[in-house]
This record gives C-alpha cells, sequence and structure tokens, in this order.
C-alpha cells in the first residue's frame, strides 16, 4: 500500500495539474512497481513560501532577490 507524500509551494497550482500529478505518480508506481492504483494512496500539501526555506532563507525572500 504506497503512500507518497508531494510536498509544493502555494503558488497557484490548479486542480486539474494536482489529478495530473495524482494520476502520473500513481501509474508510475504501478509501472515501475507493479503497484496496485486502488491502495496506492498519494497526498499533496501546499506550503507557503514564507515556511519553505533553502539554504538559511524563506521561498518568498528568494523570490524577491530573483534567486
Amino acid at each position: 500500500m504506497p503512500y507518497v507524500n508531494i510536498k509544493i509551494t502555494r503558488e497557484g497550482a490548479t486542480a486539474e495539474q494536482k489529478q495530473e500529478l495524482i494520476r502520473g505518480v500513481t501509474r508510475l508506481l504501478q509501472d515501475v512497481l507493479g503497484k496496485n492504483p486502488q491502495t496506492t494512496f498519494v497526498i499533496i500539501e501546499e506550503v507557503d513560501t514564507d515556511n519553505w526555506g533553502i539554504a538559511g532563507e524563506t521561498v518568498t525572500e528568494r523570490r524577491r532577490q530573483g534567486k
């Protein structure tokens, strides 16, 4: 029973894009590992850019600086 947790920054991913991610990851697990799609869980968590840090800075600040 695979459980996949995808974390992305909250910047406007559409419902359609999220559905495509869920379908794609489920298909990948089925194709590569032979996992049953009926028991595959895919969770997408959206994180505010103020709460996601890279190299000691928030994503918000990095985006302001053009990084």
